[in-house]
């Protein structure tokens, strides 16, 4: 049986390969994104009312009616977004299936979609599955900005939408409010949507803050916002996610969500409405924990020898390695993980993963910190043997 030519080309997801090497051998993860330590008690009791409740069928297939409320009630409040939970809001299984079904919506075959790299690994084969092209603009270190004129040239008559992650997985880049005003323009110009993935959002550093840029003024009504769950509060597993809308691309959501998966999981929908009603003070806590998490691998990194750049948010560093990999006689970035996870014992992603071009990754190594300090201290230390081995 031939696989289809629309995924033949696919490989398996790179970070969840690096996750079951680390198993074999041995070692600390810090390949995959998801924390190690437990979600806000909060949750986990809301969790197991919904579990002894009266949730164990299909929600609305777009979404439990609850949730979609708190959703909408959450995002008036952080962000001014005046949203109508019938109408605006689709809950799909995690903001990863948020962004298939709303590509499956939003994009016709031949369709092109401007798409920023570094970027999070299922982006561009889930323009494929949807028959678009992606057309990529890069993020230059060491602050990851993008050339605007580079960006306006990427505009074709075929491009329907442009795909940013804000705040950026791997590289930590936080998308400021001139970066938004720029894609804005260029949205309204050319009568482009904006596709944005924001699951990170509430995980930034040092004083700065996040802005959607559907809150841009004429941004609202073609702008398809994802987030979810998962990392904000620390339920990776729970696959909970969502996107706002306007209620004519809601619609297109929800069908092909419908078609996708069904439905999220219910009771674990309506333990979600927990999350999104909890204090102000939750975040501040979250901001500062995860900084201090931020500051301490990343002392950690930089004293092993690795070129590093200080992430913005989310919570991953990406490093330069090409220096490690020349004297160690090692083919390129993919090597250098193996010999990682094998020699050092500890598990990264190696960077082309997030480049549709691998040259522009073949010497960077992605790291990762939702772990708890004693974690964090015993990869940092075992790294520190790099300068022994590779010096």
């Amino acid at each position: 049986m031939r696989i289809s030519e629309r995924v033949q080309g696919f490989t398996e997801s790179v970070i969840r390969e690096m996750t079951r090497v680390v198993q074999q051998h041995g070692g600390v993860n810090l390949a995959q994104g998801m924390p190690n330590f437990s979600p806000p008690p909060a949750l986990i009791d809301a969790a197991h009312r919904a579990l002894d409740g009266d949730f164990h069928q299909y929600a609305i297939t777009w979404g439990a009616p609850r949730l979609r409320r708190a959703i909408a009630d959450k995002y008036r409040t952080f962000y001014g977004m005046e949203i109508d939970p019938e109408r605006h809001v689709t809950v799909c299984c995690g903001s990863t299936e948020t962004m298939l079904s709303t590509l499956l919506a939003a994009l016709n075959p031949g369709d092109e979609v401007i798409v920023f790299e570094p970027f999070y690994e299922n982006y561009g084969p889930g323009c494929v599955i949807a028959g678009a092209v992606p057309i990529w603009v890069p993020l230059e270190p060491p602050d990851f900005s993008f050339d605007p004129d580079r960006l306006a040239r990427a505009v074709t008559p075929r491009t329907k939408a442009i795909i940013f992650n804000s705040p950026n997985n791997p590289s930590g880049k936080v998308f400021s409010r001139a970066d938004l005003q720029l894609i804005a323009d260029l949205c309204l110009r050319h009568d482009l949507l904006a596709i944005t993935d924001e699951i990170y959002e509430h995980i930034v550093y040092d004083g700065l803050g996040h802005t959607p840029i559907a809150t841009l003024p004429g941004m609202a009504e073609r702008t398809i916002t994802i987030s979810g769950v998962s990392k904000s509060y620390s339920v990776t597993g729970w696959r909970v996610g969502w996107a706002v809308a306007p209620p004519d691309l809601s619609v297109g959501i929800r069908r092909a969500h419908d078609f996708v998966t069904v439905g999220a999981p219910h009771p674990l929908q309506e333990a979600a409405v927990s999350a999104l009603t909890l204090p102000g003070d939750y975040y501040v806590g979250l901001r500062e924990a995860y900084q201090a998490r931020r500051d301490l691998l990343y002392d950690y990194v930089e004293r092993a020898g690795f070129v590093t750049w200080k992430p913005r948010g989310a919570y991953y560093i990406l490093t330069d390695a090409g220096h490690f990999i020349k004297r160690l006689g090692l083919e390129d970035d993919t090597a250098f993980a193996m010999w990682l996870i094998k020699e050092i014992g500890v598990a990264t992603v190696p960077g082309s993963s997030f480049y549709a071009h691998p040259e522009l990754g073949r010497t960077k190594i992605r790291f990762c910190f939702p772990k708890t300090n004693d974690v964090l201290i015993g990869a940092g230390e075992r790294l520190l043997k790099l300068r022994e081995l590779a010096g």
